[in-house]
């Protein structure tokens, strides 16, 4: 950013990652929308952009992001989309290229997805595949998004089988989180969003959970500095783990904590809105831990001191809480269907709080008890 460019919003850290002709930066900061064409117009090959968003999300930013690009001397069309993880679906991923196409998008064209991991996921697979690969930014604008989804290139679109199943990895040019989003967000979305910011303190930092019991409610009830400081060590833990193993040859394996058992129960509930992807994980990584004690590598007081911090923030905790009826064996035939299947065998990751690792060859009855306890509440 050169000394003429002036931002209206603050930016608060840029954080890299370091991935050589593919790195890019993470610009964090308060009232970034309104500086979006300044921030992107280093990074365009052309200054030609098509956004594409959700219904929900239109209504409320699309207009802010409209005037900023044009501000910085951008052509912009948009595409709007159904809101909802339905929308990662075949037909739905049909409409978008095919509307992307009529648009006349050229492979120099950078495709801007305004919105939350559907929005983002989505939009990257399309950019991984038109034009047999086009530029796009991740401009999420969800906290689950922030924290995870947007950054390391993971794009893709759900199938009757389960989530992600299809999709490619492809890196954006950059990232731009507006942490002032996160104020027009529904209390229940920024609640499973906060799953994901849990989780990395559950990987391998645990004094980074430590000061999520003391101050996670704060990022729940809209505290600037606690949110800024949550996603940009998020962002921080996610860049760190990509830059090691982009394409999820070993250790960004880690990344699925608590995510074998949430995909199960958000493939079972059909992707209808029962359970949003944040709680599914939250749930998920209960049952990890438990499955985890049930091992003998995971201390009881851990999966204690886990489900208490979900209850300190008014977060589920177990399977019982979804408001559906679920059946163990159904729950553990959508696992065999998860992508990190290795050879048949289905792939945890489990350890202690600050501790995760990857597992093969579990009992796949200790599982089903696991799943059943959780259903039984």
């Amino acid at each position: 950013m050169t000394k003429a460019q002036r931002l209206k919003g603050e930016l608060i850290k840029t954080v890299p990652v370091p991935l050589g002709d593919r790195s890019y930066n993470i610009h964090i900061g308060d009232g970034l929308l309104n500086d979006l064409g300044v921030l992107i117009a280093p990074v365009l090959r052309r200054p030609n952009v098509v956004i594409v968003t959700d219904e929900n999300v239109a209504k409320i930013h699309l207009q802010a992001v409209r005037t900023s690009l044009l501000d910085a001397g951008i052509t912009v069309s948009s595409v709007v989309l159904p809101a909802g993880e339905a929308t990662k679906s075949y037909d739905r991923f049909t409409d978008l290229t095919n509307q992307l196409l009529a648009l006349g998008t050229e492979r120099k064209d950078t495709l801007i997805a305004l919105g939350g991991g559907v929005i983002g996921d989505i939009t990257g697979f399309a950019a991984a595949v038109l034009r047999r690969g086009m530029d796009f930014i991740q401009v999420p604008t969800s906290l689950l998004a922030q924290v995870d989804s947007s950054v390391g290139g993971k794009t893709g679109i759900n199938t009757p089988h389960g989530k992600n199943l299809l999709g490619a990895f492809h890196q954006p040019r950059m990232v731009v989180i507006d942490l002032a989003v996160l104020d027009t967000l529904p209390a229940r979305e920024l609640q499973a969003g906060y799953a994901e910011i849990v989780k990395y303190g559950l990987i391998d930092d645990p004094d980074f959970f430590s000061w999520l019991e003391e101050n996670g409610a704060r990022i729940r009830t809209g505290d600037r500095t606690a949110q800024a400081y949550a996603v940009a060590k998020s962002c921080e833990a996610k860049a760190r783990i990509v830059a090691e193993d982009e394409f999820e040859a070993g250790k960004r394996a880690l990344l699925n904590l608590g995510h074998t058992f949430g995909h199960a129960l958000e493939a079972e509930c059909a992707y209808d809105g029962t359970l949003l992807h944040g709680e599914g994980v939250a749930i998920g990584m209960a049952m990890a831990l438990d499955l985890s004690v049930r091992m003998g590598i995971a201390n009881p007081e851990d999966l204690v001191r886990y489900r208490a911090h979900l209850q300190s923030v008014n977060m589920m905790a177990s399977a019982a809480q979804v408001g559906k009826a679920l059946d163990a064996g159904q729950l553990l035939g959508h696992m065999a269907q998860d992508k990190k299947v290795d050879a048949g065998e289905i792939v945890f990751i489990l350890g202690p709080i600050g501790g995760a690792a990857t597992h093969k060859g579990i009992d796949l009855d200790l599982v089903k008890a696991v799943l059943q306890d959780s259903i039984d509440g």
